[in-house]
């Protein structure tokens, strides 16, 4: 099986190259990777004492970033280095500060594996929630780099734990050690002779906790709230879109404000969806100089925003539900607001328990939709109280990034001794 994976790495860098001249996401895939090597050397020398971080995409990046922020702060004679499997990952990060480079993961052959563990000759790898590269583990593995994986989880379904999946099973053996989310995860590992496991839970709940420290106030967003009770839709997809822009036009009440982040910020996509509200509809880029108030829809034409946004909602409704998968609902649960969401989330630990609360209320039709957001935006007593759930939820987990420091902070002490 693992000749028959090399054989498979070679085809697809050939079919990518093709497919790049018609894909603009797979364009960004394949040129970004050009030139990586050539980074390498120039930001790291064989002295340099790197800690490296990979992230299959900007979900990962995210729980691997406190992490990361605290390496930096920790280790200050260390360099960071992240790199990124997908471009929606990498160019939105790409100028991350707290990291010395950002960079793309190169395909994982032989030949790039042994060349980029050799350019960055890493004092550790840490590897954030998934991503398990043969080849550039078992190099890892021969270097004997300390390696390990943060925010894992692991379900039964997976290769590792199937008759055939041997060859897979023996990359988890480059690992040190694993920190794991829950305890399926732990108990799968185990049952498979890895006792080096830690139940640590998610690193997310740092990361969405560590908002309330920080200064989250949007004055345009207040402005555009205007004391009014508001759904914030974030990460919406086209059939999220379908529902919350009907409910808009037949049902909205002139006390109700509603904000329109969308996964897809393509300037023709926007300009649909804008036409599609029968509302009184403004662009987040078309803000200045108005009278934010005056309207009732608000569409974000922009990233980076919506973590704070939340803090404006009174209700969340989280995108992706009828698609791949919902998007993060810890950020507007740490808000203390309660939560929609389309009906794809069985593989989201967090969603799965915030619903078994009753802090998240879960839609498979538009009528469904329709019930459910009249009923939280006319009971207010009700809907603070699931907003409390939410927020106690995110409290009562957070402590996984202490756990991976301390561990860490004992493997680099014994290096420095």
């Amino acid at each position: 099986m693992y000749f028959f994976y090399n054989i498979a790495i070679y085809i697809a860098s050939f079919i990518l190259i093709i497919i790049a001249f018609f894909n603009k996401k797979i364009r960004l895939f394949v040129n970004g990777r050009k030139g990586v090597f050539e980074k390498l050397e120039s930001h790291f020398k064989t002295t340099d004492k790197v800690i490296w971080f990979h992230c299959a995409s900007l979900g990962e990046f995210e729980q691997g970033r406190p992490i990361i922020e605290s390496c930096k702060h920790k280790f200050k004679d260390h360099k960071m280095l992240v790199t990124f499997f997908s471009p929606s990952g990498y160019e939105i990060r790409k100028d991350f500060a707290m990291a010395d480079l950002v960079t793309y993961l190169p395909l994982d052959t032989k030949y790039n594996a042994k060349k980029f563990i050799h350019a960055v000759n890493p004092e550790i790898a840490i590897f954030v929630k998934y991503e398990f590269w043969p080849n550039l583990l078992g190099e890892l593995k021969t270097k004997k780099v300390e390696t390990i994986l943060i925010s894992g989880i692991f379900r039964r379904n997976q290769a590792f734990f199937k008759w055939y999946g041997g060859w897979m099973n023996k990359s988890l053996k480059a690992f040190n050690h694993f920190f794991v989310q829950n305890k399926v995860s732990q108990q799968l590992l185990n049952n498979s002779g890895f006792k080096n496991v830690t139940l640590s839970g998610d690193t997310r709940f740092d990361r969405v906790n560590d908002i309330m420290k920080q200064d989250f106030v949007l004055d345009f967003a207040d402005k555009f709230k205007d004391n009014k009770a508001t759904l914030v839709a974030g990460s919406t997809w086209a059939k999220d879109e379908e529902y919350i822009v009907n409910y808009i036009n037949a049902f909205a009440k002139s006390d109700q404000k509603f904000i329109i982040a969308p996964h897809n910020i393509e300037v023709k996509e926007l300009e649909k969806l804008k036409r599609s509200i029968s509302k009184k509809v403004v662009l987040f880029s078309e803000k200045e100089a108005i009278d934010l108030s005056s309207y009732q829809v608000l569409i974000i034409d922009t990233i980076g925003l919506l973590s704070k946004i939340y803090n404006y909602a009174d209700i969340a409704y989280v995108g992706g539900g009828f698609g791949a998968g919902i998007h993060n609902i810890l950020e507007p649960a740490t808000f203390g607001i309660p939560i929609i969401i389309g009906p794809n989330y069985k593989k989201f630990m967090e969603a799965q328990t915030l619903v078994k609360l009753g802090a998240c209320r879960v839609i498979n039709s538009e009528n469904q939709f329709e019930f459910e957001l009249n009923e939280l935006f006319n009971k207010e007593k009700e809907r603070k109280e699931k907003g409390k759930m939410a927020r106690k939820f995110v409290q009562e987990n957070t402590g996984a990034t202490q756990k991976i420091m301390n561990y860490l902070g004992k493997k680099l002490s014994k290096k420095i001794s």
